[in-house]
C-alpha cells in the first residue's frame, strides 16, 4: 500500500492584506478535500512576520502535482483568490511533497 505524501506550502502575505487573505483561506480549506487532501492544517509563523504554511496529505504523487499546479493557477475560481495577497504572487508559493519515513 502506498503511503500518503505530506504536502507543505509556504508563502508570505502582504501585511495590509492579512484579513482578506484569511477570509479567502477559510473557503480554500473547505475546498481542499474535493482534491482528496486530508489532515489539512494552516499555520502562521511566530518568528517570521506574515509567513504562512499549509500542510495536508494527499494519496499519490499525481494528486500532489495537480494540486500544486492548481494552487498556483490564476484561473482557478477558488485557489486564485489568495494570489493577489501573496508577496511576489503565484511564483512565490513554495510547495514541497515529503514521504514519511519510519525510524
Amino acid at each position: 500500500m502506498t503511503k500518503p505524501l505530506q504536502i507543505f506550502m509556504e508563502y508570505k502575505v502582504y501585511p495590509n492584506k492579512i484579513h482578506e487573505y484569511e477570509q479567502a483561506m477559510k473557503h480554500i480549506k473547505t475546498v481542499l478535500p474535493e482534491y482528496e487532501a486530508t489532515q489539512v492544517e494552516w499555520y502562521v509563523a511566530e518568528d517570521q512576520p506574515y509567513l504562512y504554511v499549509e500542510m495536508c496529505e494527499v494519496p499519490t504523487r499525481s494528486h500532489y502535482h495537480v494540486l500544486k499546479e492548481l494552487r498556483k493557477s490564476s484561473n482557478h475560481p477558488v485557489f486564485s483568490r489568495i494570489i493577489p495577497f501573496i508577496e511576489g504572487g503565484a511564483a512565490k508559493i513554495h510547495c514541497w511533497a515529503f514521504q514519511r519515513k519510519e525510524l
